[in-house]
């Protein structure tokens, strides 16, 4: 999801060799600030080291479908991060089959708790007793390098280990990465979806290449409005990482196929936008959990029954 949607034709790239910090913040700040059906954005370390003194070097990089505005962009860069980066950006193009290659190819693996998502560059790097989730390198979103789909991840690793669900539903879906790790966890049916039928084909391609594929079978949907997702109800496990806007909004429709011991797993949510998305699932009768926080990207687990909150371990952890 928030890494962004792959652009159709994406054909120009912006790039910045900077800090960690830096280089997060500047990917956040495009993937929040653009249509995420024309842009992708991704963080990674330039030359990753196991040597902790050494000084981590960083780039961020984003891809967009349409030419951008590069003094627009240098602007918004220069207000966030300060005139030094937004002097440092470089824009160009790329061929449209290499733009996400490039963007990937650096990625390390990350780790939720017992998931290890990984490119497929990587595929050794699982241990034993890991759920190893390939993303394919030809898609540049759900890769789990960002704080809400690794929020996510590790929300779904503590669920676990306290729960078994019998219908789990994942509502945007973007890459299947969520979907994937719940159904190679459990070898069970998971209900996915996505309002973009680019991201559909994505999370069919993964679930074959993770073999998932007799297990989730996604559907172009906007939320759960699909008979397939309909029908699989009521879910006690929904996912829904997508933005504040549209989580409010559907608050009533994810309530609707919700079992009555349901949690939802919410992400896409910058710290501002915490308040009003558990007040519109308040009113459907939903009280937190968990909450979790990562790199400013906040998730929250959330419980059907309006029972009180409780402070329990931070998914961030």
């Amino acid at each position: 999801m928030l890494e962004g949607l792959p652009p159709n034709g994406a054909t120009y790239v912006m790039r910045l060799e900077t800090n960690e910090a830096t280089a997060r913040l500047v990917a956040d700040t495009i993937v929040e600030t653009f249509d995420p059906t024309e842009t992708a954005s991704a963080a990674f370390e330039k030359h990753p080291s196991t040597d902790s003194w050494t000084t981590e070097e960083w780039v961020a990089e984003v891809y967009f479908g349409p030419e951008p505005d590069e003094e627009l962009i240098r602007q918004l860069i220069r207000e966030v991060v300060g005139e030094e980066a937004a002097a440092a950006l470089v824009f160009g193009r790329v061929s449209e089959q290499d733009w996400v290659k490039a963007s990937l190819e650096g990625l390390a693996p990350v780790r939720a708790g017992r998931f290890l998502v990984h490119g497929s560059h990587d595929r050794k790097a699982p241990r034993e007793n890991d759920i190893g989730l390939e993303i394919e390198a030809a898609l540049a979103f759900g890769t789990g390098h960002h704080g809400t789909t690794l929020g996510c991840l590790k929300a779904l690793d503590a669920i676990s280990k306290r729960r078994r669900p019998s219908r789990i539903l994942d509502i945007g879906t973007g890459t299947g990465v969520l979907a994937i790790a719940a159904a190679r966890l459990w070898r069970k049916q998971v209900a996915a979806g996505d309002i973009d039928p680019i991201s559909t084909e994505a999370a069919a391609a993964n679930a074959r290449l993770n073999r998932a594929s007799p297990w989730v079978k996604p559907v172009t949907a906007r939320g759960t409005m699909h008979p397939a997702l309909r029908q699989g109800g009521p879910y006690d496990l929904i996912f829904a990482n997508i933005l504040a806007k549209p989580l409010r909004m559907m608050a009533p429709q994810i309530a609707d196929v919700a079992a009555h011991d349901a949690e939802l797993v919410l992400s896409g949510l910058l710290a501002r936008d915490v308040a009003g998305v558990l007040s519109a699932y308040a009113a459907q009768g939903f009280a937190l959990v968990v909450r979790g926080d990562i790199d400013g990207w906040a998730t929250l687990v959330l419980r059907s029954g309006g029972t009180a909150a409780r402070p329990l371990h931070d998914v961030s952890g």
